[in-house]
């Protein structure tokens, strides 16, 4: 990769996952149900139950070595892109973080585990495609997957996103990462050690422990609210009169500190042993 001719001391590298995260639903969902797939969601329980593939690259799996999934074509793979249902406003979250201030730069990119074809398609017109990382097939003469020629699940994540920290010379603790679920764990756990800033779209109890910040919306935009709170230091007041100058009004604004309990009568408890 070509490095950028300008290297800003203030650039911030904001990336993110993609599948309900920047979506409401599954890639892996899309393309079960385009080629007539029936229990998707217990292939996948089943392959996560023997840890036999690592988080997040269980469709590729799939894609490749499960006989219902065979023919699968690349133009599948886009006709399921442009079937998703995105989220509102995801172009205008980097927009609104470099429109705050001039000294401070924020390049984003999409760092998922689904296929990139997939991925590129949702987001056609709004984010450059080659701004989309994804996992990348081997394919026939004829457009059908054959195999994997990249993963990026797990530790794949990790190294993209290294990668892109080292081609737009990004200082260490100014990486921002978006996810939702388990698959995001190991890259959010890595931008934590360098000090960046990790942000859960979701309260999965995975990834609940492990990102700085939960922000939970059906808007994209939302996100930016942890960023001008953490990066820019803004109160509520001033991020709600920012929004509101953009359009935005905001409806309902909850902080709250999630505790997970569940409580059972003492007596109906058997002693170890009993």
């Amino acid at each position: 990769m070509k490095k950028p001719s300008s290297v800003r001391a203030n650039r911030y590298l904001l990336a993110s996952d993609f599948d309900r995260t920047l979506s409401f639903n599954d890639s892996g969902e899309a393309l079960a149900e385009l080629h007539g797939v029936a229990g998707f969601d217990e292939k996948i329980a089943e392959l996560a139950e023997e840890n036999f593939v690592q988080q997040g690259g269980e469709l590729a799996y799939l894609l490749v070595h499960d006989p219902e999934f065979n023919g699968v074509r690349r133009d599948h793979l886009v006709q399921a892109g442009k079937s998703a249902q995105l989220k509102e406003n995801i172009e205008l979250l980097p927009k609104l973080l470099n429109q705050i201030s001039d000294r401070q730069e924020f390049v984003f990119y999409v760092i998922s585990a689904a296929p990139r074809e997939v991925v590129q398609s949702a987001l056609e017109g709004i984010v450059p495609p080659e701004r989309v990382f994804g996992t990348e097939f081997e394919y026939d003469s004829d457009g059908q997957i054959v195999d994997v020629k990249h993963c990026t699940a797990g530790y794949g994540k990790v190294a993209v996103l290294d990668q892109l920290r080292e081609q737009w010379n990004v200082r260490r603790d100014r990486i921002i990462y978006v996810g939702d679920g388990s698959s995001d764990i190991h890259v959010m756990l890595h931008v934590n050690r360098l000090d960046g800033l990790t942000i859960a779209v979701s309260e999965n109890p995975y990834i609940r422990p492990v990102a700085r910040r939960i922000v939970l919306s059906e808007d994209a935009l939302a996100v930016a609210v942890p960023i001008l709170e953490e990066v820019f230091g803004w109160d509520a007041a001033r991020i709600q009169t920012r929004l509101e100058s953009e359009g935005f009004l905001v409806r309902e604004w909850e902080k709250l500190e999630t505790d997970t309990l569940v409580l059972r009568p003492a007596e109906l408890e058997v002693p170890n042993g009993a």
